[in-house]
């Protein structure tokens, strides 16, 4: 029996009914998080989780090793990520559906991730946690039981910039840069998470909440296409690189062009707590030029 392949976005609706006609189908994973509070989202997750869920720590399962140079969120090597997923019992070709209580901001970088991995077959809950529970779906406390799975790498959906290649394009403006960060944030006002404030000269500023309506949902792709093509002003979608403070939310951003038809868009993992690291790189400060 074939399946509805979800890879942006699955409702809570559409997943309530994929797992009650196919559980062994999908693989949940909860991703939630606290950036103040690294313990939170795995407390969250033990008061309750959706059903058959497992829990993904940002730090340790979704990330790599920092060095006080690379940044906040380092990726991980592709190999670690392979075997933790395996680990979770993730088979080749399966049905993931990530999803945290923030608005998709967690659970952005885990589809991300896996489209790094070549795996297409991911989505986000739209909605999140809230939207589960408002259509009157239950939660579970029990942790599953899991066999190893056969998940394998496949060529990367997604790619990569780094800062030498952040730092050639100050020269160059041959690609647009686009901060997900809070506009104060991207200003220069009330860092609380780098040493440093402000933003990579020339970078435009596009808040990842601006993605959602007010309930948490994403917009809709026409609404999302409509503000995206006006901050590109015309540069197309492969010529981006799409940042943030740590390389999350920067991926928000990435799935909501997805929604949106604007296709190929970079990231750039280290984003600004690795640029701000170097006192060699420029920053600037201020609202968009």
């Amino acid at each position: 029996m074939s399946h509805t392949h979800y890879t942006t976005l699955i409702s809570a609706a559409n997943l309530a009914e994929r797992v009650a006609a196919a559980p062994a189908s999908v693989v949940l994973f909860d991703c939630r998080f606290d950036l103040a509070d690294t313990g939170a989202g795995e407390a969250a997750y033990a008061a309750g989780h959706l059903p058959g869920a497992q829990y993904l720590h940002l730090d340790r399962d979704l990330s790599g090793r920092k060095t006080g140079t690379n940044g906040r969120h380092p990726l991980p090597s592709r190999d670690a990520l392979v075997a933790t997923l395996v680990n979770r019992g993730l088979k080749q070709g399966q049905q993931v559906v990530a999803y945290d209580a923030h608005g998709g901001m967690y659970a952005a970088r885990l589809w991300w991730l896996l489209r790094w991995l070549g795996h297409d077959s991911v989505a986000v809950l739209d909605g999140g946690l809230q939207a589960w529970e408002a259509a009157g779906q239950p939660l579970a406390t029990d942790v599953p039981r899991v066999t190893a799975g056969d998940f394998r790498a496949q060529p990367p959906l997604e790619v990569t910039a780094d800062a030498q290649a952040v730092l050639a394009n100050l020269a160059t403006h041959a690609r647009l840069v686009i901060d997900a960060r809070s506009p104060d944030r991207y200003r220069g006002e009330n860092e609380t998470l780098d040493r440093v404030g402000g933003h990579i000269p020339g970078a435009r500023n596009r808040f990842f909440k601006d993605n959602l309506t007010a309930d948490g949902r994403f917009k809709t792709g026409h609404e999302l296409r409509e503000t995206f093509s006006a901050l590109l002003a015309g540069t197309e979608p492969n010529r981006v690189i799409l940042q943030c403070g740590s390389g999350v939310t920067a991926c928000h951003n990435a799935l909501a062009l997805e929604i949106a038809g604007l296709h190929g868009a970079a990231l750039y993992p280290g984003s600004w707590s690795e640029w701000s690291s170097d006192p060699a790189r420029p920053v600037a400060t201020g609202p968009t030029p």
